[in-house]
């Protein structure tokens, strides 16, 4: 039997393990064209709490009693498609489930001999991806620059502290605990951080780490940190806005100072972004990274629930509470 986690109910702020279901159902056989695979490692994001709500956001949303979404890395179990064979392994889009049928032509191959096989939901993944194309593209970051990345120690923000400094810039970070802050610092290179909840007026911290002002800032949280970032951003400073994890469980929209006034006085440029934008680039940016991996200008930290598909609520709820360092993964099954 295959055994799924399910959407239970749309949560109200945090999630609980009881929005989820655990199910059983047969195993689904591939048609031509398909492959079966079975899930090694589940990645659980912070996007995904998006997708649990009602509302619609920028993609279609999960439904009630459908298999939570997600992406992973999987194992081939039996290929009908002419570019798999068993065996593969493979980058997923099967969701929470531990085998899925898939259309061959979605799947990326993991070569376990560059790193990890880990790694293809991490630094050789989207969150490295997001990162690579995030500050240097969005961010149009120039050598030399300053640097200021909030959720500094996750899966996106460590990575793209480390490109900065590859770059030659002054980077800070912030983060939840003095753990995270002391594993950017003295692991990663980051040149200073803070731990936020320690901090009690953002503004006056962010105006002394950069007295000149912030270049590029790498938005991973949103609320106060980020309003506070404007007034400390130099002319023709750049806002790079990736994820908004502390608004994603609110009941209640927050109210903030209106801060648009700062991108006239400094002529500055704030842009969304989605790792999907660059899709036809991914392999460039995927051997970038690797290329700064077998050079050890890249490290990664990765926290990995091994409870099996049954641990993966309690695996994202923590990961949307700031429990991990760096990558947040499920261990499922062993490779065959």
């Amino acid at each position: 039997m295959n055994r799924q986690i399910t959407l239970a109910a749309r949560p109200k702020g945090y999630p609980k393990e009881s929005d989820f279901n655990l199910v059983e159902t047969p195993i689904p056989q591939p048609e031509d064209g398909q492959v079966l695979v079975k899930t090694i490692y589940l990645s659980v994001d912070p996007y995904m709490r998006g997708r649990m709500n009602e509302t619609r956001s920028y993609a279609p949303n999960v439904e009630f009693n459908e298999v939570m979404l997600g992406g992973g890395i999987a194992q081939v179990v039996e290929s009908k498609h002419p570019d798999y064979c068993k065996g593969d392994i493979v980058n997923s889009h099967i969701g929470w489930q531990e085998y899925g049928v898939s259309d061959g032509n979605i799947l990326r191959k993991i070569d376990p001999d560059i790193a990890p096989i880990s790694t293809g939901v991490g630094i050789l993944g989207m969150p490295g991806l997001t990162a690579y194309f995030g500050i240097l593209e969005v961010g149009k970051l120039q050598d030399g620059e300053t640097v200021f990345v909030s959720g500094a120690a996750g899966a996106v923000g460590s990575v793209v502290g480390q490109i900065a400094k590859i770059k030659g810039c002054y980077v800070v970070g912030s983060a939840g605990t003095d753990e995270k802050v002391s594993y950017i610092t003295n692991e990663l290179g980051f040149d200073d951080g803070f731990n936020y909840k320690k901090e009690s007026n953002y503004q006056e911290k962010l105006s002394d780490l950069y007295p000149d002002g912030i270049d590029v800032y790498f938005d991973n949280v949103g609320g106060e940190i980020t309003d506070a970032v404007f007034p400390n951003l130099r002319v023709k400073g750049r806002v790079v806005i990736c994820g908004q994890i502390s608004q994603y469980n609110l009941e209640e929209p927050e109210t903030g100072p209106r801060f648009l006034w700062y991108c006239i006085t400094k002529r500055a440029r704030i842009e969304g972004m989605l790792v999907s934008d660059f899709a036809d680039r991914h392999p460039e940016g995927l051997t970038q990274i690797a290329k700064w991996l077998r050079e050890g200008k890249l490290k990664y930290h990765e926290t990995i629930n091994e409870g099996g598909i049954e641990s993966a609520p309690v695996a994202f709820i923590s990961m949307l509470k700031g429990g991990n360092i760096g990558k947040q993964l499920v261990k499922i099954a062993e490779l065959d």
